[in-house]
Parts: C-alpha cells; structure tokens; sequence
C-alpha cells in the first residue's frame, strides 16, 4: 500500500509536509543506499581487521587476546547492523528502530576502546575510528528527519 502526502499547495511550513512515506520514495531509497554503503565499509574493514588479526595471532606484541574477541564481536555487529539495514529498507519499523540503537551502542563501544589506554593496540584503535566515522555517517542518516518521520508514519 502506497501512502503520499498531498501536494504542497502554499508556503512550505514543514519538511514533513512535502515528504512522501512510501518506502520506495526516491529521498528513502537514496538514504538507505548510502546507509548500505556505510554499513558495507564498516563489514569489510572488520572481516579484513579479524582476518589479520587471526594470521598475526601468534605475534604477542601486535595481536592479543582482547584484539581477537574485539574483532569477533564487532564482524558480528557488522553483519547484524547490514541485516538491519536490508530490513529496514524493506519498510521493518523494527528493524529500523534496532538499527538506530545498534548505531548509537557501537559508537559508544568504539569511543571506549579508542579511550581506554594500554588494551588495545594502536593499529585497533585506529581501525575503530574509521569503523566509527562509517557508524557516525549511520546515525546520522538513520536519525535524520526524513527517515524518522517515514517510520514514524509507517
């Protein structure tokens, strides 16, 4: 079922007014693709960062054992943040409401790690903050007005 708003008629007094709530609006597919792009980049960096860190596993000075559960844990996140994402594009309000969370919680989880002194190694905490700006670029678009106001609507 496909749901628009009326045609603006007068002076604009809301964003919302003119905003469509069809999942398939060209504004929602063009912020979902850019959601998917991100989580993409946020998925590879961490397969290619968990990968490393298995082959380097047996150098103690680069790889420890917080780095591989670290890795694990955030290939997880990933996969479940691109799972989300393809569902919530989809039109799941709950998985839309999920994947708004998810974002906020691995920032979190990322500004502690990149915080915390002596855990992590360098390389990690820099490989987090890029994984942080691609989460960073998530929440925002996914708390952004018009997506907000889809779900809201849906």
């Amino acid at each position: 079922m496909r749901e628009h708003t009326a045609p603006c008629t007068g002076p604009a007094t809301s964003m919302d007014a003119m905003t469509s709530t069809d999942p398939q609006h060209p504004d929602t597919r063009r912020a979902f693709r850019t959601v998917r792009r991100l989580v993409l980049a946020y998925l590879g960096l961490s397969v290619v960062t968990l990968a490393a860190a298995i082959a380097l596993r047996d150098h103690h000075t680069v790889v420890n054992p917080a780095v591989l559960v670290r890795g694990t844990i955030v290939v997880a996140s990933a996969a479940l943040t691109l799972l989300l994402t393809v569902r919530a594009a989809n039109g799941s309000r709950s998985a839309f409401r999920r994947l708004r969370i998810l974002s906020a919680v691995m920032l979190v989880a990322i500004a502690t790690i990149i915080a915390l002194p002596g855990t992590f190694p360098v390389w990690m905490k820099v490989e987090q903050g890029v994984c942080g700006l691609a989460l960073l670029g998530v929440a925002a678009v996914v708390n952004g007005r018009h997506l907000r106001s889809l779900f809201a609507r849906l």
